[in-house]
């Protein structure tokens, strides 16, 4: 899918619903899992671990998709947060209509593509996470994402990169001292 009429083709029942900044979409435990399509605006998804530190897995930006994966496909509980970064236009929508959709094999190729592109962006950014310097990563995510630098909190970067607010201005301080 790549648009917003593919979706309300696929579920009519999908639901165009507005959210304020800091709202928050999805919390930890909730049974109703659903899968957000962002037509304006920002969201990130999340964890906390037992310590109440919070690790941000993905944010999603116009046009993106948003959910817990592993919550829909193994119905279970919902382990991932979703909130609003910025006020935002959400279409909700059932992941089922994925399934039940009959697409045609140029639709089915073009999503597999889409879907595979998005793997390959978080498998980097697995890798990275496992063994990339904190400057690597940060270079990483300001080429690949170059929009959403002045959308996000510099603190939240920092905890997508896994790193301190701290480092990360010492980094942004190397590069900019560097050009």
């Amino acid at each position: 899918m790549k648009n917003l009429s593919d979706i309300l083709y696929l579920d009519p029942n999908a639901t165009t619903r507005t959210y304020k900044k800091g709202d928050i979409l999805q919390h930890f435990g909730d049974h109703h899992v659903h899968t957000f399509f962002v037509k304006k605006g920002l969201l990130r998804s999340y964890i906390i671990d037992s310590k109440g530190k919070e690790h941000i897995f993905m944010f999603a930006p116009e046009g993106w998709i948003i959910a817990d994966v592993e919550s829909l496909e193994f119905n279970k509980p919902v382990e991932l947060y979703v909130d609003c970064l910025e006020d935002s236009e959400i279409v909700v929508f059932d992941k089922d209509c994925l399934f039940k959709a009959d697409l045609s094999k140029e639709a089915m190729v073009n999503n597999a593509k889409l879907l595979y592109r998005r793997m390959g962006v978080l498998q980097r950014r697995v890798l990275m996470l496992m063994s990339a310097p904190a400057i690597d990563r940060y270079t990483y995510f300001v080429e690949t994402y170059p929009e959403l630098l002045n959308r996000i909190p510099q603190h939240m970067i920092a905890t997508y990169l896994g790193i301190t607010p701290q480092a990360l201005s010492t980094i942004r301080g190397k590069i900019a001292r560097s050009r």
